[in-house]
């Protein structure tokens, strides 16, 4: 049961970092283009209006950069633990900051301005270390088996499977 939850949580790992790789690739090739993923133990998913050919492309170059030595493409600034990261602190900080002091309104909230500043500079590089554990580079056992988009209205959606 560990060994499998351990080979699950490692190919999840994988797929973030390819997926990370490959979406800083499409963001270079299809500039000012909205794009997010979602990575699992099968592959990932990418929402944004491209096309097939694009994320083919896009994750063909990505793994074989990766496996080339190129570990810092598995970091991306807009990633999801930053994000995760980000609110966590904030809602610490900010809940701190209720705990004391003055109940006036201006006083709260110059309080949790106080308490939720510093926590949100520190989220920034803390969520880019905390990728280094939501990650991982090393995918030199992984390939790809497809890749399929499908349109829902205006949303474009692109499935990549891993094995």
């Amino acid at each position: 049961m560990i060994s499998t939850l351990s080979a699950l949580v490692r190919r999840t790992r994988q797929h973030h970092a390819i997926e990370h790789a490959a979406l800083q690739l499409l963001a270079q090739r299809v500039p000012n283009r909205r794009m997010v993923g979602l990575s699992d133990p099968l592959g990932f998913t990418v929402f944004g209006a491209l096309t097939e050919a694009q994320v083919q492309a896009a994750v063909s170059d990505a793994m074989l950069r990766l496996q080339a030595g190129e570990a810092s493409l598995a970091i991306h600034p807009h990633c999801g633990t930053n994000l995760a990261t980000s609110g966590l602190l904030v809602a610490l900080a900010t809940s701190v900051a209720r705990l004391g002091g003055k109940r006036e309104p201006f006083s709260q909230f110059a309080r949790t301005m106080l308490f939720a500043m510093p926590a949100l500079v520190a989220s920034e590089p803390l969520g880019i270390y905390l990728q280094r554990y939501t990650t991982l580079a090393q995918i030199g056992d992984r390939w790809m088996v497809g890749v399929r988009s499908q349109k829902l209205g205006p949303l474009t959606i692109t499935r990549v499977v891993l094995e």
